[in-house]
């Protein structure tokens, strides 16, 4: 599965790996599960993937092994029963076509029935990841040009991608006809780049040329850049979810700064779901934005009132009965002196399962908050993503089978509230609520499947 990653490529810098390494390194929130970067050098792939964090992953030692002036580069995000490294990217393949590496953020819909289909026809697969159905594609293909077979592939599956593929003498990067996941163009001293989000071009001193379009296809090579656009036009519907939590703040995204969308969701719902109260603060990093705005909007002093540790790291050990819920303590730390006699608003951006969220209110009271009224900065999430976040199934989702108020006193919060769906999209800057997918909060998928159709039943 490609879900919720983050991708990078690089053509025409002799410094290609280290500065994929960079661009890695900024969008290393997409996903931490995995790295990899594989670089091409006269016409000869060479690459390098391994579990943990870019900066563990990516040595100098390393670097030096992958020389040549393209590379692409992948983060990938921890999904349950798939952690191994025979599931990190970009993939690397040789086949009749020559060599190939591919990187994919996304889903395909369609994945399951186009794997039953190719391993039927003989295919033999090496991971459980979707990405590898556009590998056998491609492979399979009678067009002539590597491009022209990236569309043939690309055209069986259905689904969201912002995908970068390496051959031997060029770099091709597609995004899905409506655009679900982020990907831009840009620029490095010459060098032409693609990136999920503009953080990575600011890290490595590049320059934004444009977003590629919904349903485009870029090719790059010694000549520059060819756009087309050999997908069926579907009109965009971008995730909204990267608004609220997933993109970092500092990224434009879809031709918005995203802190100042998160700042506009907060004051929104400050307007909708007012409350008395003393102070306002964020359940950190994403709830900051938000909380900005929930606090100025309302007239409450913001304030910190929850600190988090940045050096958690994927696994710890836990003693067995001494502390419970020892994970969120490990990752969350309240500052009494905020919090103690007051009245407190606590801005999030999602409640998912509702467990962590229960955790979080009872640190709060625990600390001396006298009140607690937790505040939403998008609408119940209640409806799973097929199209490249890990969101759980229906049944584990607290809004799909609980209202809001029995959520809150599940979370032992004195007040629930969330965003309206309307709210969010004027927020996110789309008054027709028709340019954004929002299926995780309203239950509409733009792209449908089998998969897709069987939510709910």
């Amino acid at each position: 599965m490609g879900a919720m990653c983050g991708v990078f490529g690089i053509f025409g810098h002799e410094e290609a790996a280290h500065l994929t390494y960079l661009g890695l390194h900024a969008l290393q929130h997409r996903g931490q599960e995995s790295a990899g970067i594989v670089a091409s050098e006269a016409g000869v792939l060479k690459s390098y993937r391994a579990m943990g964090l870019v900066a563990d992953v990516f040595t100098e030692g390393v670097l030096s092994q992958l020389p040549g002036s393209a590379a692409i580069g992948h983060v990938r995000y921890s999904t349950a029963g798939s952690s191994h490294v025979k599931n990190a990217q970009p993939y690397q393949v040789s086949f009749n076509g020559g060599q190939l590496a591919v990187a994919h953020n996304g889903n395909f819909v369609n994945a399951d029935e186009a794997r039953r289909e190719l391993e039927e026809a003989g295919a033999i697969f090496q991971s459980d990841s979707d990405t590898e159905n556009v590998i056998h594609y491609i492979a399979r293909s009678r067009e002539p040009t590597f491009e022209g077979r990236v569309v043939d592939a690309l055209r069986r599956l259905d689904g969201a991608y912002s995908m970068v593929f390496l051959s031997a003498d060029r770099l091709v990067a597609a995004r899905d006809p409506v655009g679900f996941r982020p990907l831009v163009l840009g620029k490095v001293k010459g060098a032409f780049v693609v990136a999920s989000e503009t953080t990575a071009l600011d890290l490595i001193e590049g320059e934004l040329v444009r977003e590629v379009a919904p349903g485009e296809l870029l090719v790059i090579d010694a000549a520059g850049v060819h756009s087309s656009f050999p997908f069926e036009r579907r009109g965009p519907r971008r995730c909204v979810f990267e608004h609220v939590y997933f993109a970092r703040p500092d990224t434009k995204l879809f031709g918005e700064s995203v802190f100042q969308v998160r700042k506009r969701l907060g004051a929104q719902l400050a307007k909708e779901q007012p409350v008395s109260a003393d102070v306002v603060i964020a359940v950190p990093d994403s709830g900051v934005p938000a909380a900005l705005g929930y606090a100025e909007a309302a007239g409450i002093p913001y304030d910190v009132g929850l600190i988090r540790s940045h050096y958690v790291g994927r696994t710890f050990i836990e003693p067995q009965q001494a502390i419970r819920h020892f994970g969120v303590k490990l990752k969350l730390a309240p500052v009494r002196s905020t919090l103690r006699g007051r009245r407190v608003v606590v801005i999030d951006d999602s409640i998912v399962r509702g467990t962590t969220s229960r955790k979080i209110v009872k640190m709060l009271q625990s600390a001396g908050a006298k009140e607690v009224h937790l505040r939403i900065s998008s609408p119940p999430t209640a409806w799973p993503c097929f199209y490249g976040i890990d969101t759980p199934s229906r049944q584990e989702l607290i809004a799909a089978t609980h209202g809001v108020e029995e959520i809150a006193k599940y979370v032992t919060a004195d007040s629930l509230a969330y965003l309206s769906l309307d709210g969010l999209m004027r927020a996110a800057g789309d008054e027709t609520g028709e340019s954004f997918c929002a299926a995780c909060f309203s239950g509409h998928y733009p792209v449908q499947s089998a998969q897709v159709l069987a939510v709910g039943r």
